[in-house]
């Protein structure tokens, strides 16, 4: 697959594999070869006109780091190539993304319809923060695309999926969700976190927005925090407006790791995806687990969709095991190669207990209504050998 070129590369088009090496770069008067990293709070103007006609928008160029920085436009504009987008805006995690797309196209009497198997924090952010705003959020169990649509009411402004969600995986028919929200004048906005844009692209299935915390797979080592929004310029622009004056801005030295981290990001997807298909065809022969969620796996309901969205099934795998809390528990303390952190998207495979940790701030009620029992565990297979990450958790499953 081809996509349209970037402005700093040369005309043709070029495969996503070369975008994420070459896309959004820009060299300065030394000519250097990697991406440069601009370590600075601000920017000289040659006079006071033209600092003027910066800060008025007359003028193009950098201003203030909170809101213009060399390296940070340059992984914005790489990402936006990925995505297909026609911008991006980075900010301080995935999070603050959420956040700020929230606060820039919403106002107080507004509504907001969203699945309910989402991130943890967001369901937070959704149902307990955005409230005293006066904003309200209208949670959905189910993802048929009828359900949204009786949910939608006249105020309502965003609708909101993971696809695939976490930690369950569960698969939404963006194509779908799109004309259900674009014909009651409603935006989609699609948390791309677990595939990248190596695995999907929302836009092309008529998504408005797509999320991403930068922390996971685009930079894909761990290392540091990051997040955006991609979008049609006019979306995008006003995302901006609130981000130069809030201030949840990534820093250069964040914006040069995540560039970095872009370069490999379709190889790693492939073999982590790879890894992941293997580990959950495996799990499914355990006596011990009761049931496993892996959109690459025929048994997933939602397997067919998933492969008309998606490359592969992406490199999340989760599973219920027999016995509860107690058993699940017992295997993750057992675990010596699989890192016991909630974190995913790294080279290094995690494991987490979802009920107690990425989604232990939510009611009990609210994880049983997503299906998140006491029993599941969540793993983001990496790039140590499946057979390893295979024996590890069989240690915990027969102990």
């Amino acid at each position: 697959m081809t996509y349209a070129q970037p402005d700093s590369l040369p005309d043709g088009d070029w495969s996503l594999e070369t975008l994420a090496v070459r896309a959004g770069q820009v060299r300065s008067q030394f000519n250097e070869h990697a991406e440069a990293l601009y370590l600075t709070s601000s920017f000289v103007f040659d006079s006071a006109a033209q600092a003027a006609a910066r800060f008025s928008g007359e003028e193009e160029g950098m201003i203030y780091a909170r809101f213009t920085n060399p390296t940070v436009i340059m992984m914005q504009e790489r990402l936006a190539a990925l995505e297909g987008a026609e911008g991006c805006v980075a900010t301080a995690s995935g999070m603050a993304a959420i956040l700020a797309t929230v606060m820039a196209l919403m106002k107080t009497g507004e509504h907001i319809v969203a699945s309910r198997s989402i991130f943890g924090a967001t369901q937070q952010l959704f149902g307990t923060i955005l409230p005293r705003f006066g904003i309200e959020t209208t949670f959905i169990d189910s993802p048929a695309s009828e359900v949204f649509r009786a949910a939608l009411r006249p105020n309502t402004r965003l609708l909101f999926i993971e696809t695939p969600s976490n930690p369950l995986t569960e698969v939404f028919d963006i194509a779908a969700l799109a004309q259900v929200a674009h014909a009651g004048n409603v935006l989609l906005v699609v948390d791309n976190c677990f595939c990248s844009p190596a695995l999907q692209r929302p836009l092309e299935f008529g998504a408005d927005l797509v999320i991403h915390s930068a922390t996971k797979y685009l930079d894909g080592q761990g290392r540091v925090l990051g997040g955006a929004v991609c979008g049609p310029r006019a979306l995008i622009d006003e995302v901006f407006k609130f981000l130069r004056t809030a201030g949840p801005c990534l820093s250069p030295f964040n914006a040069w790791v995540i560039l970095k981290g872009m370069e490999t990001l379709a190889l790693r997807m492939r073999q982590q995806s790879a890894n992941a298909l293997e580990l959950a065809q495996w799990l499914e022969h355990q006596p011990q687990v009761e049931r496993v969620y892996y959109p690459g796996l025929a048994s997933h309901p939602q397997h067919a969709l998933a492969m008309r969205q998606q490359k592969t099934g992406g490199a999340i795998v989760a599973f219920d095991v027999r016995g509860g809390r107690e058993v699940a528990w017992r295997v993750v303390d057992h675990c010596r190669l699989l890192s016991i952190t909630a974190n995913l998207g790294d080279t290094k495979s995690t494991i987490t207990h979802p009920a107690s940790t990425t989604h232990g701030r939510i009611s009990a009620e609210a994880r049983a209504a997503s299906g998140i029992g006491e029993g599941l565990l969540r793993i983001s297979v990496g790039l140590e050998s499946p057979a390893d990450i295979e024996a590890d958790l069989n240690r915990g499953l027969t102990a």
